[in-house]
């Protein structure tokens, strides 16, 4: 048997089965648990995912958040037991796989499009059926004169 497949075995049963579906350039809530002496608390980390690396147990994930006009960024092992959950807030439209460009922008610049914008064309609506009305007929006096 190969090596890598008997790592992958022996890892599968340490994966969490509980994270959702994240794409790049979502906004997600981390909620990390920190331990500060014998006490234990949970706190969120909200940013917009803008990477992704590895897979099974070595699976990371980059977020970045601004805080008092600075950019921080935090890598989460997607595996950790530091981490309580995922939620994710809003989908956003990236057409990237990693998104660092957003470092250098600034403002309204830096939002990303929502990827459920548009989507009111594909939802059914259900009309009635239109009757349509008889054209009025045109009469000589008032239809504004007859070309000979």
């Amino acid at each position: 048997m190969n090596t890598q497949l008997i790592i992958e075995s022996v890892t599968n049963e340490h994966l969490k089965t509980d994270v959702p579906r994240m794409d790049i350039g979502d906004t997600v809530n981390i909620h990390c648990r920190i331990i500060e002496g014998d006490k234990e608390r949970i706190q969120i980390f909200q940013g917009v995912l803008i990477a992704r690396r590895g897979r099974g147990m070595n699976e990371m994930i980059t977020v970045r958040r601004i805080v008092d006009n600075q950019g921080v960024e935090r890598m989460f092992p997607v595996n950790s037991p530091r981490i309580a959950k995922f939620e994710v807030v809003r989908q956003g439209d990236a057409r990237r796989a990693k998104l660092y460009y957003l470092r250098e922008r600034v403002g309204k610049k830096r939002r990303l499009r929502d990827r459920r914008r548009g989507l009111e064309q594909f939802r059914l609506v259900k009309e009635e059926p239109k009757t349509e009305a008889p054209a009025p007929e045109a009469t000589g006096a008032a239809g504004g004169g007859s070309q000979d």
